[in-house]
């Protein structure tokens, strides 16, 4: 970047930086990061003809598919069109480039692919991509569920009892005080029993979001599901987790969504990048203050649960929780489709600690998850193993057998 600037070429590195800074205007917004990569490709591999350039920037600042046709038009403007794009040239074998990454400049591609096998759950990746991402500006349909969101999570939250006593019409302890004091201003008669009880309060409720590529298009509503459960509950926790684990507790706490959103856009820097589910997970578990978090709590995880990595870290962090936890509930927006199993290495590895195992991608289908929360209450631990293994049984008496 520092040679770009200097001498002659201090007016191309201002039209790259001004080509960049438009790119962010038409809605592509590459990160930091991606800059610093397409910057330093454009030193190292010195395209020598404009479609070795295009290619260039595209696969390092380029990150969905949905960006292409904004991209296109605003390297058009800045750079003019007539370019042959069908596939890539091979100028990505350099070994001086090798050296940083097997598929270096390849952040874009990768995100690509990504999006193509997001549909069939296969859209996970362990790649570390950083780069703060935006989230798209709330609807008034969206506004609307909200509402609705946070006035559920008051009534179907789990409850119990507060450690602390309070005076109350009813109780299981005497007010001594109390009944001293009133008998003293009626002559040590005493007419009345005061009474102080432990009133019930909402549990404290720890989430735990999933923020990588493989849920970009519901992770923007998981995350407004916690605004609004921050707004709700008083004792609650969030945490997001793709690649790297981010305490977002205080960004939500802002009371307008769209503001809580752009603030926590600012301290996420692996949004829409690769996923590393247990090594997350064990790191929150690995501080003790933040160990201290669950216990006794209502742990809220949103998942696809598709981890690259050895699936062994990932069960037992969730088998960690589970013993420390009042209930585990894992909301995955592949349950939605009527014909998944929690066949996976991850989940399968998990499906035994969980309470409760259900189809969430978005405000919607949310707000009608909530309304199982308190029957857990009524329930045993850890059944969702239970419950699964039951509809799996029953799918394979309703498949026809063959004669």
């Amino acid at each position: 970047m520092t040679g770009l600037a200097r001498g002659p070429g201090h007016l191309a590195a201002q039209h790259l930086q001004g080509f960049i800074a438009a790119l962010g205007a038409a809605g592509v917004a590459p990160g930091v990061q991606k800059q610093v990569d397409f910057l330093r490709g454009v030193a190292l591999l010195r395209p020598s003809s404009p479609v070795e350039f295009y290619w260039t920037a595209r696969t390092t600042l380029v990150s969905a598919r949905e960006e292409l046709d904004a991209f296109d038009r605003v390297y058009e403007e800045w750079f003019g069109d007539g370019l042959a794009r069908p596939v890539p040239p091979p100028l990505y074998h350099k070994p001086h480039v090798a050296e940083r990454t097997d598929r270096p400049f390849s952040v874009g591609a990768e995100r690509d692919e990504m999006g193509r096998r997001k549909a069939a759950g296969g859209g996970a990746s362990s790649e570390d991509v950083l780069g703060h991402g935006s989230f798209p500006a709330t609807s008034m349909a969206q506004q609307r569920l909200l509402a609705e969101v946070e006035a559920a999570l008051v009534e179907e939250v789990p409850t119990e009892r507060g450690r602390r006593r309070k005076t109350a019409p009813r109780g299981s302890v005497l007010d001594l005080r109390r009944v001293m004091s009133s008998a003293g201003r009626r002559g040590g008669e005493i007419l009345r029993l005061h009474w102080r009880d432990r009133p019930r309060q909402a549990r404290r409720v720890l989430m735990l979001v999933d923020i990588s590529g493989s849920l970009r298009q519901s992770s923007g509503d998981a995350l407004r599901f916690a605004h609004a459960l921050v707004q709700a509950v008083p004792r609650c926790d969030v945490y997001t987790f793709g690649t790297r684990l981010t305490r977002v507790t205080r960004e939500l706490r802002t009371r307008d969504v769209d503001a809580a959103l752009a603030k926590l856009a600012h301290v996420v820097p692996d949004v829409n990048g690769g996923t590393r589910i247990g090594p997350s997970l064990e790191e929150f578990l690995a501080d003790r203050r933040r160990a201290a978090v669950p216990r006794d709590a209502l742990v809220l995880v949103v998942s696809d649960g598709l981890e690259r990595g050895d699936p062994e870290a990932m069960a037992a962090a969730v088998a960690r929780l589970g013993r420390l936890s009042h209930r585990v509930v894992w909301w995955s927006p592949l349950v939605c489709d009527t014909s998944y199993r929690p066949i996976t290495r991850g989940m399968a590895a998990v499906l035994g600690d969980l309470d409760d195992l259900v189809g969430v991608r978005d405000l919607a289908s949310a707000l009608d998850a909530l309304g199982r929360l308190r029957q857990l209450d009524a329930g045993r631990r850890h059944a969702a193993a239970a419950t699964w293994s039951a509809t799996t049984t029953d799918d394979l008496r309703a498949r026809p057998t063959r004669a």
